[in-house]
């Protein structure tokens, strides 16, 4: 049987739609990339605003329209928290909520009567990887969230905390590694909680990784800005750890920050950042910030955005606020106009590529290691452009000749040009033939 996953949203999805691979795989069943010829299709759709959910149901519809033969499962968000929406679509044969997700895999095979023995068996240990080629992969260690941020529905979705052990994590990349995997992100839908049930932290695990697994790179996902102890900082001094984080801020200002139910003010979000710029040279923080929340005055808007700026971000996602029902901040008085958020955005838009330029100009001249990756940019002459990222997560393109390849080697690179928000570098090693096995 071929089977096709699909995703929208978050990292968390991707890392559970990797883990579904390996499952239906072991299972005896092909991964593959194209819809249209799957027999069964899954969906890990997204809810964290309106317009996810509808973007979900846009793409249940028209993944059921161009293979109306395959069967098709969804899970995910948006189909936790309108299951019944969701089965009624036209061409879903079966839904799965967040909390059987582990049992999504059998429960699909067994519920619509594929659980048949395949023509031919997948090679044990062979490795999906379809979202992000063989370099990277993502590994959910962490479900779930305690707090009731009052914009964030996905604490209704998810449920409560559930920390995977820490053994289970450190087998997982072991074998990952032993496949080829260069890099692992660590994500969760709240990373820094991990081990709350299980009576360690996020620290611990990371120690734990850098000590009993040999991979090269380790990333970390999102995660909030708060919960981190003393020691969560010294362990950038590994240079396994990659110099880079993305700490939702969104706001900078902190009576909006008190009405959304942050549990971080702006001084101690100055502070983390500080901590970590001063130990690490171009560390590298990025956010998201949520334009337009209701109530937001003038005098916070300006707030926010100096606060923003004096910060000084390596990327900004930026989402313009839109009610959510079923969260506390979509009875909130005071909700803004279109018009006004729209304006404050584009704003926020100038200043997030002006911070994201200056931060590729700082680290011009420097040498990096750059993970090269597995897609590149055919040109004339012969040549083509490949594309990486340095530990700091800048991206980087460089040139080199149609008869070699640098898929998932790590090459010292030194950035030498702004390509608009990109940078062009110069590789200081050697790229391999194509017929190399090295």
């Amino acid at each position: 049987m071929k089977v096709h996953l699909k995703t929208l949203g978050c990292r968390l999805n991707e890392a559970e739609l990797e883990t579904w691979a390996q499952a239906f795989q072991k299972s005896g069943h092909q991964i593959t990339r194209q819809a249209e010829m799957a027999n069964l299709i899954v969906i890990n759709s997204c809810a964290v605003t309106q317009d996810a959910a509808r973007k979900s149901r846009q793409l249940i519809r028209r993944i059921h329209r161009d293979n109306p033969q395959a069967k098709l499962v969804v899970s995910g968000c948006y189909a936790t928290l309108n299951q019944d929406e969701a089965a009624s679509l036209l061409g879903v044969d079966l839904v799965v909520s967040n909390r059987d997700k582990d049992q999504l895999v059998e429960k699909t095979l067994t519920e619509l009567n594929m659980n048949v023995m395949p023509a031919m068996s997948t090679e044990p240990g062979e490795i999906s990887l379809f979202t992000r080629g063989r370099q990277r992969a993502f590994v959910k260690v962490q479900d779930g969230c305690r707090y009731r941020c009052t914009f964030c529905i996905v604490t209704v979705a998810r449920g409560e905390e559930v920390s995977r052990p820490m053994q289970a994590v450190i087998d997982e990349i072991n074998t990952l590694h032993k496949q080829g995997i260069t890099e692992v992100i660590l994500t969760g839908v709240h990373l820094g909680g991990y081990g709350s049930d299980l009576g360690n932290n996020l620290s611990d695990l990371i120690s734990t990784i850098l000590a009993e697994t040999d991979i090269p790179r380790l990333r970390l996902g999102s995660l909030e800005p708060w919960e981190l102890s003393e020691d969560f900082f010294t362990l950038f001094q590994n240079t396994r750890l990659m110099p880079h984080l993305h700490l939702p801020l969104q706001s900078g200002s902190d009576t909006v920050l008190r009405r959304m139910a942050r549990r971080c003010k702006t001084e101690e979000f100055a502070a983390i950042v500080k901590k970590l710029r001063v130990q690490i040279p171009h560390f590298n923080v990025t956010t998201d910030i949520i334009v337009g929340f209701p109530g937001e005055t003038e005098e916070e808007w300006q707030e926010s955005f100096g606060f923003i700026k004096q910060i000084g971000f390596g990327h900004i996602h930026i989402f313009t606020y839109s009610s959510r029902e079923g969260t506390k901040a979509a009875s909130l008085p005071n909700q803004l106009n279109n018009d006004v958020k729209k304006q404050r955005s584009q704003q926020l838009h100038v200043l997030a590529n002006d911070m994201k330029l200056q931060f590729c100009r700082d680290n011009l001249g420097h040498e990096f290691p750059v993970l090269w990756e597995g897609y590149n940019e055919p040109l004339e002459g012969g040549k083509q452009k490949v594309f990486g990222y340095t530990p700091n997560y800048l991206k980087v393109s460089s040139l080199i000749n149609n008869d070699e390849s640098v898929e998932n080697k790590t090459i010292t690179t030194r950035l030498i040009a702004v390509e608009e928000l990109s940078i062009f570098g110069k590789m200081l090693g050697s790229p391999l033939p194509l017929n190399s096995s090295g």
